[in-house]
């Protein structure tokens, strides 16, 4: 589960998500017609070679089908042990026919937590293995030393000494293991009950099942035609359904989305439909009323704008990739200053914030929550260290990517992190991708101490990779924001826009990286990205290794 920013609040405020988990200046084409024309067909070929390719649904299936069908030998080529068996989670094609396939994996029927690894394939030979952990999985005994009720009370122990209430064991399992150190058998132990600030509890405690020691804990809940009169976006089109003479906020057109009322309640259900005899929806206006349409006018549209942003740009269809929509929740709590995505329910929720008159439904804020679903879908990055700070900058910056793609004029494109609702009460954003200290705590370059920060401030060293692989350095205005975005090392870096930035992160998130991606294999994976794409001698290539540098990940 992840809530929208964190709980304990601070100077600023952050967005969160949950577990599944050289110095080049400037680079130019070479002057002189011919070889202009070279590099860039060159580039052209490809980056039609690594694009992902669009698959049907039933293509997909039948790739996922195929791939599981033939996972023993799979695991056998990869050099996997006799006890050791593979899940197919998810797989990726691209237009040169290399078929990228994400498993789980088992070890004696066990689950192997953060042995997830993605295999890469091209005319049935093996191109290469992106591994989670690199620790062979091999355990002694299958037998727990401790007592399962051992567990489950430090997992009590830990929900309660972060502020939870109401806390209950859920469910404890045995596992493998392997996210850190020598793998080894442990007791996976589900908290639930309600956090600190009223969100749904669903902290999960790793214990070695030998020693008792707690090795490990996440949080799994993620902090996402008619007319909507919104109060971040304007009036804006919204795609419903008629059934008689009622029209209902379901977008069959997008997985079949629906917007729920959960009238100021924490309920852990659905809530009730909105539905309106006429297809008008909101005043425009904030209002703290329960049955306020307002709120659920900004969700909807949070929701398909974001859709349409992982259709358009990489041929996703929908979190998942299987056409399935989720779906939304407003009205959470009263006064909830929070909005989270949860990945058990696939559904996002938004609080109405201070006195019930602040929602958090803007399309920035949905663009982010929604992509922990992707994220938690595809590479499950583990929601600590580096790999979370990774987590929260994925969707920062697709949450970004969906803001510029909707185009809209009263809520335009930039680099700020939930500018329009106003947490801090100051007019300031949540987070700045330019220049990520700008808000008192992110960082703005990989130091060793980076992963012992607050994930919601590592991911400023990601966030600002973007910024400079999309914009470059130096002073500029965008969309009437002005930025002047420094780099670590003193460089000059000159972008390549941000439709190619998001391609490469895109291609390394569900390829590359895994449930325990650092920033240097972070670093790796968009180089890989980069190459498929656009070519390891390309202008893209050598400004992903420069914006890298820049804030000091070599």
């Amino acid at each position: 589960m992840t809530p929208l920013y964190a709980r304990h609040k601070r100077s600023t405020l952050a967005i969160a998500t949950a577990v599944a988990a050289g110095a080049l200046l400037t680079t130019g084409l070479t002057t002189g017609s011919a070889a202009a024309q070279t590099t860039a067909d060159s580039t052209a070929t490809a980056r039609t070679a690594g694009s992902p390719a669009a698959l049907s649904a039933a293509t997909r299936v039948s790739l996922i089908q195929k791939a599981q069908a033939d996972v023993a030998d799979t695991a056998q080529q990869i050099g996997l042990g006799t006890k050791e068996n593979l899940v197919v989670k998810d797989v990726v094609k691209d237009a040169d026919g290399t078929v990228h396939t994400r498993y789980e994996r088992t070890y004696a029927g066990l689950p192997v937590l953060g042995g997830d690894l993605v295999v890469a394939t091209k005319a049935g030979k093996t191109e290469s293995v992106v591994k989670a952990t690199k620790a062979a999985i091999k355990v002694a005994s299958l037998k727990p030393q401790i007592t399962t009720a051992k567990a489950e009370k430090q997992a009590l122990t830990a929900a309660k000494a972060a502020g939870s209430a109401k806390t209950s064991a859920d469910k404890a399992r045995k596992v493998i293991w392997a996210g850190s150190g020598k793998p080894v058998l442990a007791i996976e132990t589900v908290v639930g009950g309600l956090q600190d600030d009223g969100t749904p509890n669903a902290l999960h405690v790793i214990t070695d099942a030998a020693t008792g020691k707690k090795l490990y804990e996440y949080q799994a809940i993620e902090n996402a035609t008619g007319t909507g009169k919104t109060l971040y976006s304007g009036t804006v089109s919204l795609t419903t359904t008629l059934s008689g003479s009622t029209y209902s906020l379901t977008d069959a057109s997008r997985g079949g989305h629906k917007t729920y009322n959960l009238k100021h309640s924490s309920s852990s259900g659905t809530g009730t439909l909105f539905t309106n005899t006429t297809n008008t929806w909101g005043t425009g206006a904030a209002s703290s009323s329960s049955t306020d349409v307002t709120a659920a006018a900004d969700a909807a549209y949070g929701a398909q704008e974001t859709w349409d942003f992982y259709k358009s740009t990489f041929g996703r269809s929908g979190i998942k990739d299987d056409g399935v929509g989720a779906y939304s929740r407003v009205h959470y709590g009263s006064s909830y200053v929070n909005a989270f995505w949860d990945d058990s329910c696939f559904c996002m929720t938004y609080g109405d914030g201070d006195s019930n008159t602040h929602p958090l439904t803007s399309l920035d804020v949905a663009g982010h929550e929604m992509s922990h679903g992707v994220t938690a879908n595809t590479a499950g990055l583990d929601y600590s260290g580096e790999s979370g700070g990774l987590n929260e900058a994925t969707s920062d910056i697709f949450g970004t990517g969906v803001e510029f793609f909707a185009n809209n004029s009263t809520d335009k494109g930039d680099y700020l992190i939930g500018e329009k609702i106003d947490i801090n009460g100051d007019g300031t954003p949540l987070r700045y991708m330019d220049k990520p200290s700008k808000d008192g705590g992110s960082a703005d370059s990989w130091s060793s101490s980076v992963g012992n920060l607050d994930v919601h401030y590592s991911s400023g060293v990601a966030n600002h990779f973007f910024y400079l692989l999309s914009e470059g350095s130096g002073a500029k205005t965008i969309n009437g924001v002005s930025y002047n975005s420094p780099t670590s090392n003193g460089s000059t870096v000159t972008g390549i826009g941000r439709d190619k930035a998001l391609q490469i992160w895109y291609k390394a998130l569900t390829e590359q990286f895994t449930s325990t991606t650092d920033y240097k294999a972070a670093r790796a994976g968009t180089l890989a990205a980069a190459a498929s794409l656009y070519g390891s001698s390309s202008t893209e290539y050598k400004t992903v290794a420069a914006a890298w540098a820049a804030v000091n990940v070599s």
